[in-house]
């Protein structure tokens, strides 16, 4: 069956040629000269007026300095940081680790770059919680986007968490989420 296929392809491309066609047709079976799609990469322009799930307009990575002036909407109460551990558990984990102190506590990111520590003291204060809204819903460097997995307001109760981790915040014991 595999040499008819190559039969019938050779005899329409021996056709076209002659015909004066230009018949454009490749397969590779190595995957690092295919192309390449990242997750919350934008490969299509999105139609005018159209507004993502949620209802609000994603800031692409590029812009992130204008992602960072975003206020927080979702006010840090013990349910929203809850919640923002529990999604923090799920997603955030296998590279930031449990305590998300980054380096290599992370099952992922003993194999790659380690992430860095979320708790740090200087990176509390350099961070806006849009910017690090941004980060979670649309990645960065190297880290991959969210935004398929998590909605926004899920990502804002995960930046409730990490804020509650920050210096002289009271450490948080694991808690039942409850119901938004």
């Amino acid at each position: 069956m595999k040499y008819v296929f190559i039969l019938v392809l050779g005899v329409v491309g021996a056709a076209a040629r002659v015909m004066g066609g230009v018949v454009a047709y490749r397969w590779v079976n190595n995957m690092t000269q295919t192309a390449r799609f990242v997750t919350g990469e934008r490969n299509f322009p999105m139609p005018a007026g159209v507004v993502p799930r949620g209802g609000e307009a994603l800031i692409p990575k590029e812009q992130r300095d204008v992602a960072a002036k975003v206020p927080n909407p979702v006010k840090s109460t013990p349910a929203s940081i809850a919640l923002g551990r529990e999604h923090f558990m799920t997603f955030c984990v296998p590279c930031h680790g449990p305590e998300a102190k980054g380096g290599v506590t992370g099952l992922v990111a003993t194999k790659f770059i380690p992430p860095p520590d979320l708790t740090n003291a200087d990176l509390q204060r350099q961070r806006t919680d849009g910017y690090w809204h941004s980060y979670i819903v649309t990645g960065g460097a190297v880290m991959p986007s969210y935004g398929e997995a998590v909605s926004s307001q899920e990502a804002w109760h995960i930046v409730n968490y990490l804020r509650s981790l920050g210096p002289g915040a009271a450490p948080q014991a694991p808690t039942k989420a409850a119901k938004p």
